[in-house]
């Protein structure tokens, strides 16, 4: 077994662990970065399918994400406008399909002047936070004992504008159920965001892609690393003390004064830590829990419904397929729609066979767009959860209760041991610019700490 000595190990080589990489290397700080994958990227991975690339993972830039920005000027990346030009549709509970444009949905009066009004107060609540600290919110334990289900509940009678606006934080975002989470996680995502009011405009929240995909993110950071990055390599074991740690892999034996674990917070029970983590981690990291969703791609010989005027764009709480959007690539002649199902819905979907969910699945994308959806040349979907490495998708949030009750020590560092990645960012969270924001702070932090 190799055994090297670094300042600092890396145990995963996804955006957050090589964005913290790259900042210790350009200080003169060793690193070692452990990846259990035969690739970089993490989360993110653009990768051919059968002729098509599709973004399987993370792909979107919005205006706001000023540290993904700086990351992709600084390598060189270039962006193209997501698609969006004619209408978008929607179809209602009543199962009525309605065009539109904006950001509300085309609704009864009085369902529409409930979810203004409710996103008002959203927008009300999560600029009262800082999404660096929800937990010190003035009424935190109280946001946090209350499922989003049941504050929508409390708000309004209305159950169609308490189904579209869960669908912006549970299916959308979240990828739970809105019983399974607190008013508080809610308002973490919106204040992560900006406000409730970013997460309703898809203009806004799905602005940007990049060229060369966004994976080229952590291959360009993992160049700067160089000859540091070792893949294939999970971690087993961390043995630490006050004079710093011993990480093994599968091949390999990192001696270093800091270890940085990268990766979902879901992972940490599959590494051994010698003594034990306290037991406040243990208890903590029990309460966070990846969601779950179905990233369905359909590529088809061209982008029909630009034809009729319509940008792709489609929503709906009442289908399989509760979004989806014209996710062509920059040049490309083809068209290609991606769409989501998450939570209770796919786990409905992963009862069937392949062939019964394929059919399903386009069926909901037909309801939208019509007959000619049902008739891709590539159909792919993207199921996180069944990746050994991640379990989940997009991220980890906390239950009921746990984000008052734990959040303030998810980043704290255990002697040598230091936790950061885009499911405990504040700003940014659960997305790549929350990874690079973790990376960033992460690498600061421990040159403070080595004195570099």
């Amino acid at each position: 077994m190799t055994e090297i000595t670094r300042d600092v190990a890396i145990v995963g080589a996804g955006p957050t662990g090589l964005r913290a990489a790259a900042d210790l290397t350009a200080q003169g700080v060793t690193v070692a970065v452990l990846e259990a994958r035969d690739r970089v990227g993490g989360r993110t991975w653009t990768d051919d399918v059968d002729g098509a690339r599709l973004e399987i993972g993370g792909q979107w830039v919005s205006p706001d994400q000023d540290a993904l920005l700086e990351t992709l000027d600084e390598l060189g990346l270039d962006t193209f406008d997501r698609y969006r030009e004619g209408d978008s549709l929607y179809i209602s509970k009543a199962g009525e399909l309605t065009r539109f444009t904006g950001d509300i949905f085309p609704v009864a009066p009085e369902t529409e002047a409930e979810l203004v009004r409710i996103i008002a107060k959203l927008d009300a609540l999560s600029a009262e936070m800082d999404p660096e600290r929800p937990w010190e919110h003035p009424r935190a334990e109280e946001l946090d004992r209350i499922s989003f289900d049941a504050w929508l509940a409390a708000e309004t009678d209305d159950q169609e504008a308490r189904d579209n606006i869960a669908l912006y934080i549970g299916p959308a975002m979240l990828t739970k159920p809105a019983h399974a989470f607190s008013i508080l996680q809610a308002m973490l995502m919106a204040s992560s965001a900006g406000s409730f009011s970013n997460l309703v405009d898809a203009d806004f929240i799905l602005d940007k892609r990049i060229v060369q995909g966004m994976q080229a993110v952590s291959e360009g950071l993992a160049e700067r690393v160089g000859d540091d990055v070792y893949l294939k390599q999970p971690v087993r074991r961390i043995r630490y003390d006050e004079n710093g740690v011993v990480v093994t892999s599968d091949g390999m034996t990192v001696r270093a004064k800091r270890v940085v674990l990268a990766h979902a917070p879901v992972l940490y029970s599959r590494i051994t830590f010698d003594p034990p983590l306290p037991r406040r981690q243990h208890q903590m990291h029990q309460h966070l829990s990846m969601g779950f969703v179905i990233k369905v791609h359909a590529v088809y010989d061209r982008p029909f419904w630009r034809d009729a005027g319509l940008s792709g764009t489609v929503f709906s709480p009442y289908q399989l397929c509760h979004e989806a959007y014209d996710n062509t690539n920059d040049g490309d002649e083809r068209g290609t729609l991606v769409g989501f199902v998450s939570d209770i819905d796919a786990d409905g979907v992963f009862a069937l066979s392949a062939e019964e969910r394929r059919e399903r699945i386009l069926d909901s994308l037909a309801a939208y767009y019509g007959p000619e959806a049902k008739n891709p040349v590539v159909y792919y979907e993207s199921d996180w959860g069944t990746e050994e490495w991640t379990r989940g998708a997009y991220a980890a949030s906390f239950d009921l209760g746990g984000l008052h009750r734990y959040g303030a020590d998810v980043r704290t560092p255990v002697g040598p041991i230091h936790f950061a990645c885009s499911d405990i960012a504040g700003a940014g969270f659960q997305h790549v610019d929350g990874a690079i924001r973790m990376g960033r702070l992460t690498a600061q932090n421990l040159i403070t700490e080595i004195g570099a």
